[in-house]
């Protein structure tokens, strides 16, 4: 008895000694374990055998306490987390969460939405008995702060709330596939906050709510799980690369946080808009071993609080410090990526007043242990990487959650030390997001009423709702004064400004907008990503960061074709407005008469409407007519035979407002068929190819989905189909690449297909017993057949160049100039044939997303190019008599005149001169040249948003390009018109071309005989 006595004693005399020590001279809690809390001694074991090196864990995650109440993640898992050969399926790790909830009243489980293939998605939160039992009370609190208006931005108020609320920190994982590591980190980092004792884990604890989303792209997460099993049951063999990850796209989904058009996206934000998160931070798996990546390098976006870059700088130096002392290698917070884009994930909390986070650690794409050698510059040291990764090393999945595990526990507890300062950050952020019309400006955004693209301004609004931006209209005209333009210093031989200022007509210095415009207030908590996404970008070809590390430009006004309106003039703010409850287009047939019109402004929607509509009568008229009074132009959109009651039940829908006539107009016109769509892709990647996906089920425009496999073997494509979209590729788009696969000359068949093994392999997309083989040079032939026999293959950038390699297109040359760098950037188009059927809609200037877009030249005989000459291209007449207008003369002989050579714009098909045209069976026929429908804008004028250099390489040559060939045509695009949901308004150069496949010849001029 006085020996248990005693026992205890010592033991109570240990745990003071331990807890004196927890705390350092500054007051901080040290981390390690509580010695009074038993371990799992067997899972501890485990943990530390699948640990490769000692230094690969910390005092943080080298145990697990026991518990005699709560399962650990071994009860799914079969083992613990990290260990080899085991990844567990999303709907594993969501048991694993809920039988958490169940056992411990420090947990628990919401249900945030569903996935576009129906799996759903979680969130957990973690915290104390008493925390989770005032959650809504907090969470009222922290509304309070993200909403200042609420508090009459009264500082002291918000000082007393900061006193009482508790900071939410919102982790999410996984949302790139291949990445695999988060999920069972997560699961062990939900016991550890649930079960530990620990000082350092109870300051988490009680001090905050740790918010959890173990698996974001659910789809992809199942699918990869298939394909390590199926590299388990196949060992020795090459197993697929994860060619889809989500029903649409891939790595992209992590680049949706603009347009929100991917289901994952959407429940994400609005999560954290419910829960009022100070921090989001994302898991992900590229770099050796944990890359802090928040700090990263610049130029920072340039929307974002700087606040917020301050707080990145002292968590993510807190992280790799902390780290470091446990004697972690490879930590570290500074490297490449440039945190310039908002569409990453992440960022939803940079432009929404939060902290934006990002971890990469090392991941072996799976939970194979593998033997792993580093570049060089990965593991050297710099100043930024004291403690570099090892040149060499055993990498296990354990390895990787210790990592990701220690460095969220270090940023947990930091941000607990520290939530008062964090949480009137908070409200600060949110406050001078509220001030900004009388800080930085502007005061808002307006959408004037009477757009002509009504229904691509809906959707842009739609965006802005998303984003949880509050939208007012106004109920009576408002005006405001515009800004002074800033003079430019004329150049050497310019008029001097007052010169100028005479000849031109002078500037308006006011703007009225009439009832009805949207107003995007800035004076609100969220005005920041709305400032973000409507703004005008600019990134310096002389900037030092030479290598962006996403797109540069996205302003979303120029990328809808709608006008949006930077007004600095707060006095709109006083104007009479209303608050958006409902967004939305009356829409309606209106007038009375048989025959029905809508003008074509370009807006997506009229191919929903003609699809919808499958058997009406639809055409499209190919001159200018009147009626009622008034104009409508070229495309416009006639219906007859249509059931009214039918019509104007889409067209409520739609937001369209056809216009009965009492009578058909007497122009020409042509048919608007539903085309049969054939969108073919590769095994090479879908990245790209899955937003064209999005957009036609968006717009309920039907199509079939095919591989270029596929192709051969078809017997007659022109019997099925009538339009083949072939959207582009990515990195793997060369001719090479398209027509030969991947080599089958060794190794084994890579399957894409649904069994036993792999049941969620194959979801909504295709399916191929081996991934390797190309589209064949039979393929190609039978491409070539399907356009010769009438039908359209569209063809956007890389597959463009190869339509063009492969000789489907002989008037059209393709290239990349290694000098030009256009980096996702927004640049300027203008309309060269408004004639043509593609350009329906559209004015004479149209904004278009481009990325080192292929540079297009067109040829008037098979294989040539533009002459090129021996030396420089000559402006001017050579040296020789007389003076600079006269003709030159040779002496000896009567004096002739030459020819004048003929001349053509950059963009035209080079004049075929007569002793060119002499006996050459080369020489295309003018009605079988390219068409070009619009260019590129000359070099001054290309940059709309992002970063241009050298842009005269492809400034002048033709953007997108109808090319016949036999009874149909390949049509070329430079841009890519459809793009991350951002698009909308070149999305019509897609849908023009595919409702008029067959009548695109409709008013071709050939002036050359």
């Amino acid at each position: 008895m006085a020996r248990a006595w005693c026992l205890k004693l010592a033991l109570s005399i240990l745990a003071c000694c331990f807890c004196a020590a927890a705390a350092s001279a500054d007051g901080e809690t040290q981390p390690g374990r509580d010695p009074r809390q038993p371990i799992d001694e067997a899972y501890t074991a485990k943990m530390k055998k699948y640990t490769t090196e000692p230094f690969f864990t910390s005092p943080l995650v080298d145990y697990l306490p026991a518990s005699k109440t709560v399962p650990t993640p071994e009860a799914v898992l079969g083992d613990v987390a990290g260990a080899p050969g085991i990844l567990p399926y999303a709907r594993d790790v969501y048991k694993y969460m809920r039988m958490l909830e169940k056992a411990s009243p420090r947990v628990k489980v919401f249900s945030i939405g569903s996935t576009e293939e129906d799996r759903e998605m979680i969130a957990v939160a973690v915290s104390s008995e008493s925390n989770l039992r005032k959650m809504e009370e907090n969470r009222a609190l922290l509304g309070k702060l993200a909403d200042p208006r609420t508090l009459k931005l009264n500082d002291a108020e918000a000082d007393r709330i900061v006193t009482q609320a508790l900071p939410v920190y919102y982790i999410t994982g996984t949302i790139h596939s291949p990445e695999t590591g988060a999920p069972t980190a997560l699961m062990e980092l939900a016991y550890r906050l649930a079960v530990d004792e620990s000082p350092y884990i109870k300051d988490i604890r009680d001090g905050m709510i740790t918010l959890i989303t173990p698996v974001v792209e659910v789809d992809g997460r199942d699918r990869m799980v298939d394909l390590y099993k199926w590299h388990l049951a196949h060992p020795g063999s090459n197993y697929p690369n994860l060619v889809y990850w989500g029903k649409y796209v891939a790595h992209d989904n992590n680049r949706d946080a603009m347009g929100v058009t991917l289901k994952l996206t959407e429940n994400v934000l609005n999560t954290y808009a419910q829960w009022h998160p100070q921090v989001l931070h994302d898991l992900h798996e590229s770099v050796p071993y944990l890359y802090d990546n928040t700090i990263g390098d610049g130029p920072y976006n340039a929307w974002i609080d700087p606040i917020l870059a301050d707080e990145w700088q002292l968590i993510g130096g807190r992280n790799v410090a902390d780290m470091t002392k446990f004697g972690m290698p490879g930590v570290f917070a500074h490297g490449d990526f440039d945190t310039w884009s908002p569409g990453y994930l992440m960022f939803i909390a940079a432009l929404h007043n939060g902290i934006s986070r990002l971890y990469e650690t090392f991941g072996n794409g799976g939970a194979d242990s593998v033997e792993r050698t580093l570049d060089p510059d990965e593991y050297a040291r710099s100043w930024y990487k004291q403690n570099p990764p090892l040149p060499k090393a055993m990498w296990s999945q354990r390895n990787n959650n210790n990592y990701e595990e220690t460095g969220l526990l270090v940023s947990l507890h930091y941000f607990s030390e520290n939530k008062r300062m964090f949480l009137k950050n908070f409200y600060l952020k949110a406050k001078r997001s509220v001030e900004k019309p009388k800080t930085e400006g502007p005061a808002a955004y307006v959408l004037p009423a009477g757009d002509p693209r009504a229904t691509v301004q809906l959707e842009l609004l739609k965006v802005m709702a998303k984003q949880h931006v509050e939208i007012s209209r106004l109920t009576s005209p408002a005006t405001v004064q515009l800004p002074p333009k800033k003079e430019r210093k004329p150049r050497a031989g310019e008029k001097k400004a007052e010169e100028k200022k005479k000849e031109e007509k002078p500037e308006p210095t006011s703007k009225t907008f009439p009832a009805g415009s949207y107003v995007i207030r800035m004076d609100q908590p969220y005005s920041r990503i709305a400032d973000a996404l409507l703004d005008y970008q600019y990134w310096s070809p002389e900037d030092p960061q030479k290598t962006p590390y996403d797109d540069t430009g996205w302003t979303f006004g120029e990328l809808y074709g709608v006008e949006v309106s930077r007004v600095t003039d707060a006095k709109i703010l006083e104007a009479p407005m209303e608050a958006v409850k409902q967004l939305g287009l009356p829409g309606g047939v209106k007038g009375q008469g048989s025959i029905f019109a809508i003008e074509n402004h370009a807006e997506p929607a009229l191919a929903s409407l003609r699809y919808k509509l499958k058997e009406a009568d639809m055409q499209a008229v190919e001159e200018e007519f009147q009626a009622g009074g008034k104009k409508y132009a070229a495309g416009t959109v006639l219906l007859k035979g249509t059931d009214r009651t039918q019509l104007d039940s889409a067209s409520k829908e739609l937001g369209f407002e056809p216009l009965a006539l009492e009578s058909a107009p007497t122009v020409k016109a042509h048919a608007l068929r539903a085309a049969r769509i054939l969108l073919l892709h590769t095994w090479l990647s879908t990245q790209t190819e899955g937003w064209w996906r999005l957009t036609l089920d968006k717009l309920g425009v039907p199509y079939d989905y095919a591989s270029t496999q596929s192709i051969a073997g078809t017997p007659d494509l022109r019997e099925k189909y009538d339009v083949i979209l072939f959207p582009p590729i990515g990195g793997a788009g060369s001719l090479n690449n398209i027509v030969n696969g991947l080599p089958t000359n060794w190794g084994n068949a890579l399957p894409w297909e649904k069994t036993e093994l792999t049941p969620n392999l194959v979801g909504k997309n295709d399916s191929t017993p081996d991934m390797r083989p190309g589209l064949t040079w039979a393929g190609v032939a039978k491409l070539a057949k399907f356009v010769n026999d009438g039908g359209v293959l569209l063809t956007v950038m890389d597959t463009a160049q190869f339509a063009s390699q492969a000789g489907l297109t002989s008037s059209v040359n393709s290239a990349h100039s290694e000098k030009l760098k256009i980096v996702g950037s927004v640049v300027k188009t203008q309309l060269v044939d408004g004639a043509s059927p593609i350009a329906y809609g559209y004015g004479e200037k149209v904004a278009a997303y481009c990325d080192d877009g292929p540079v297009f030249s067109l040829t008037g005989i098979v294989g040539a190019r533009r002459r090129r000459r021996l030396g420089p291209a000559m402006s001017e007449r050579p040296t020789g008599r007389g003076g600079k207008e006269d003709t030159d003369f040779a002496v000896g002989r009567v004096g002739v005149t030459a020819p004048e050579e003929p001349e053509s714009e950059i963009w035209e098909t080079a004049p075929v001169t007569d002793e060119q045209r002499r006996n050459n069976p080369r020489v295309i026929p003018p009605a079988m040249r390219a068409r070009v429908v619009l260019r590129y804008a000359d070099s001054k004028e290309l940059l709309i948003s992002g970063l241009v250099e050298n842009g005269a390489e492809i400034a002048q040559h033709p953007a997108v390009v109808d090319a016949p060939l036999g009874k149909g045509h390949v049509v070329m695009f430079s841009i890519n018109p459809v793009w991350r949901g951002e698009t909308q308004g070149t999305y019509s150069l897609v849908l023009n071309t595919v409702l008029n496949f067959d009548s695109l010849n409709a008013g071709r001029k050939d002036a050359e005989k």
